[in-house]
């Protein structure tokens, strides 16, 4: 038999013999794939330093078809003709769709040019980064700066907040960047300004979409208004991709990473995108803004679903989700109801009735102070009482020694209740009707004879039994009564 070796030579050999056909049968395939990676860009001769080889969007047909039609659209101007009509065959609508993956490929095209800049400004600025977390901030800010050492000279009004200035300026003073060489310095500002070239692009697009929120989405304008709704759309790739999010993500788009700096964290909003923007959200309490935003973004979903079936296209349906808004921020804004001084109850002179009847007398008579209890709780005038250590520090006996005989124990009276029990124990009969008890014994001991049968039934029922006991005397004869007339 052979060994666990043996098989396991066996299978590789097995294997080495079957690997020999399909290299064979599999080259012309291998060419064919070959010759269709010829077409793919191989990731080692893409030059990194060559922004034309990282960005190529705004060289695409694409997108200068896109933004050629809506200029056009924009100049035009607004055309309601077709509202009737179905939304998915209307050609404006596609024009729209068309937009919002355009503004998503927008958005992907400045994060990759950021990450260009990023690269680019490191050596300069390697502290910015962390500071300006916004592309296009950041892309601002970069071209601002250049290849200044001294932020001093460099006016930032404007493009950041005064708290961010004055923290980019401290760290700038202490960096350990030096300035770029002129090549890469151009190249950094070349991306910079293609950057806000794309971002001004995508708001041409969403200024295009906004224009045709009153068509496209009637019930979502009526509550987040034109603008955010475009915004929306916009992030989520369109009306059916929106309908089809759920709210909390609904809440999320357009949410940035905020940098605060080291200050307070009281006053800031987290967790909010574009619904911070809309009228209801800024006119509610700051203390119940993250509720409200909660219950735009509910409302919003449903409204973009009403709005992918053309459910109602006059808007009535989200225009009366919005006044359901602001009827429940209305709601809680509401101080709680005042407590009304409850006043007191009126005197009554008369006792008031308390429970009564068996059960509470036996309760009485079961918890009652029993007399002995009333001995120890009892001192004479003048005369120590004795307790349990004999030094008065125990427990105290009060006039339980002293009272009566002398002795401790004080014998109490049977209680009226035990009294009634005893009594009704011993008129209850317990024995079996007509039948001979089997704890009855006819063995008797007596002190004469020592053993002596007796009837145990003579002397349970003397009378005898049956109607002789009941009705008659076994003395008395009938007495014969003359009838007068």
């Amino acid at each position: 038999m052979a060994s666990l070796a043996d098989s396991f030579l066996a299978d590789l050999d097995e294997l080495s013999d079957n690997e020999g056909y399909p290299e064979e049968d599999n080259a012309e395939a291998a060419g064919m794939e070959e010759d269709g990676d010829d077409d793919m860009p191989d990731l080692e001769s893409l030059n990194y330093d060559d922004l034309d080889s990282v960005s190529k969007l705004q060289k695409t047909q694409r997108y200068h078809d896109i933004m050629q039609k809506v200029e056009d659209a924009l100049q035009k101007g607004t055309d309601f003709s077709n509202q009737g009509s179905i939304l998915e065959e209307d050609p404006e609508y596609q024009l729209i769709v068309d937009c919002n993956a355009l503004s998503v490929d927008i958005e992907n095209e400045i994060i990759i040019i950021h990450n260009f800049i990023r690269d680019k400004y490191r050596l300069k600025f390697p502290e910015l980064e962390s500071l300006v977390h916004h592309p296009i901030d950041y892309a601002r800010v970069v071209k601002k700066i250049g290849n200044e050492m001294d932020l001093t000279l460099v006016d930032l009004e404007g493009l950041l907040p005064s708290a961010i200035i004055m923290v980019v300026s401290v760290t700038a003073s202490t960096t350990s960047g030096k300035p770029l060489s002129e090549e890469n310095l151009e190249k950094t500002v070349e991306a910079c300004d293609r950057a806000l070239t794309l971002d001004a692009a995508k708001k041409k697009v969403l200024d295009f979409v906004e224009s045709r929120m009153g068509y496209i989405a009637p019930n979502l304008s009526a509550i987040v208004g034109s603008a955010v709704a475009s915004k929306l759309m916009g992030t989520a790739g369109g009306l059916g991709a929106l309908a089809k999010m759920p709210a909390c993500n609904v809440q999320l788009l357009g949410a940035k990473r905020k940098n605060l700096a080291g200050f307070s964290t009281a006053t800031s909003q987290f967790r909010v995108g574009y619904l911070e923007q809309t009228e209801v959200f800024q006119s509610t309490p700051p203390a119940l803004r993250t509720r409200a935003c909660r219950l735009i973004a509910a409302k919003s979903t449903l409204a973009a679903r009403i709005d992918s079936i053309r459910g109602d296209p006059t808007g009535k349906a989200g225009r009366n989700l919005l006044e359901e808004i602001r009827k429940k921020i209305e709601k809680w804004q509401e101080p709680p109801p005042a407590k009304l001084p409850k006043p007191l109850p009126v005197p009554d002179s008369e006792p008031k009735k308390k429970r009564g009847g068996r059960r509470l007398r036996k309760m009485k008579e079961r918890y009652a102070q029993t007399d002995m209890m009333k001995l120890a709780n009892r001192m004479q005038f003048g005369i120590p009482e004795e307790s349990s250590l004999g030094d008065g520090l125990g427990e105290g006996y009060g006039m339980l020694g002293q009272a009566g005989s002398g002795k401790l124990r004080v014998s109490a009276g049977q209680s009226k209740l035990a009294a009634k029990v005893a009594k009704k124990f011993k008129e209850k009969s317990y024995g079996s009707s007509g039948a001979t008890s089997g704890l009855t014994s006819s063995l008797a001991f007596t002190p004469v004879q020592g053993i002596e049968l007796s009837n145990p039934q003579a002397q349970g029922n003397p009378l005898g039994g049956g109607t002789q006991s009941t009705y008659f005397s076994e003395t008395g004869t009938f007495s014969k009564i003359r009838r007068t007339q």
